[in-house]
């Protein structure tokens, strides 16, 4: 552990190669999406990410229009459930990205959420949905054939792409929690993401389920990456960043609280936020949310906070970090800005170039 000195994070502790990440919801006109891209290009960040979460815009419209203001960053979708895009589809519009980008791209692939809200059924079996459409878009963008027979996908024999081809193998990202789905990351990815998460604790666990499948495939243990990110709130006004967060993670929180098993959370609790969401009465929710869970589950407060918060994320194994949507009270003008001339600068002796 090394200790830095900045006139506004004297003596914060941090860690050594690794990496930080900002993400976007895609839900922003044409014109915001390359006004983000501009800004952004302007810090050091290693990735610039969007969802791909229905009714919301596609990943890759977002991705293509920033793409082209973007000269440090790799990029990608985080991550693309292929229930709702084919592979064939993914392979080509990764291809065309790839010919824009100048800092990379990759590929981020999960089952998806809320998918019968939004008329989408999932492919059976889940898991094995992503290991075929993984297996066609590596194919593909390899210049191979993608013929393929598989439970859930059936191509011909000669199919191929047909448009110009990265000059690289693109990595490959899988999101998320579950022990089968990151022992198939172990197998095949470079990246886990874990998402909507802040816990320090989790990551072990997750490093733990990756490291069955890299034993299976006869990878060294931390071969595929640790990624965890979630909504982020960064604002010089501590409380204001701490209130917005604390209306966000309501939202979700009762899901996704489910999904961490190394918490103890009341129930009781879970159900009296579920109600205050669902009668509208987001504030009332809010309120019920105590300090200690809410840093579990989100990135919240001064820059201090944020680079103290990623400190310990790296300390328990993560290789990436990714600030969330919204960033902050006002996104473009404090959030971002605090995070590039703040704590990316916090951090930039310990992280990967």
């Amino acid at each position: 552990m090394t200790l830095i000195n900045r006139d506004d994070t004297e003596s914060l502790p941090v860690m050594a190669n690794h990496e930080l990440s900002i993400a976007f919801q895609t839900d922003k006109r044409a014109s915001e999406y390359v006004a983000l891209a501009k800004l952004v290009d302007q810090y050091a960040f290693d990735a610039v990410t969007v969802y791909c979460d229905a009714p919301y815009h596609p990943s890759y419209g977002p991705l293509l229009l920033m793409a082209p203001h973007i000269q440090r960053a790799r990029i990608g979708p985080s991550g693309i459930p292929p229930s709702r895009m084919h592979p064939l589809d993914i392979a080509a519009q990764t291809a065309l990205l790839a010919d824009l980008a100048a800092g990379g791209v990759y590929i981020g692939l999960v089952r998806g959420g809320w998918l019968a809200e939004h008329g989408i059924r999932e492919l059976e079996p889940p898991i094995g949905a992503i290991r075929e459409a993984a297996r066609i878009i590596r194919a593909l963008l390899a210049g191979d054939a993608a013929g393929y027979a598989g439970a859930v996908y059936q191509i011909a024999e000669h199919v191929r792409a047909p448009y110009p081809l990265p000059d690289a193998q693109i990595p490959l990202q899988i999101g998320t929690w579950g022990r089968k789905l990151a022992a198939l990351a172990g197998e095949i990815a470079d990246e886990v993401k874990i998402g909507g998460s802040a816990n320090a604790d989790v990551i072990p666990l997750i490093a733990d389920y990756i490291a069955a499948g890299e034993t299976r495939a006869g990878r060294a243990r931390g071969s595929v990456n640790v990624v965890i990110g979630a909504v982020s709130v960064i604002d010089d006004d501590r409380e204001a960043a701490r209130w917005m967060a604390r209306k966000a993670v309501a939202l979700y929180l009762p899901i996704v609280s489910r999904l961490d098993t190394t918490l103890e959370i009341d129930p009781e609790l879970m159900a009296r936020v579920q109600g205050r969401v669902n009668a509208g009465e987001d504030e009332a929710a809010a309120r019920l949310i105590p300090d200690e869970i809410l840093d579990r589950f989100i990135f919240a407060g001064a820059p201090r906070d944020i680079i103290e918060q990623c400190g310990r994320l790296y300390d328990a194994g993560a290789q990436r970090i990714e600030l969330g949507t919204p960033h902050g009270v006002d996104e473009a003008a404090t959030g971002i800005r605090l995070i590039g001339e703040q704590v990316i600068p916090a951090l930039q002796g310990y992280r990967s170039r």
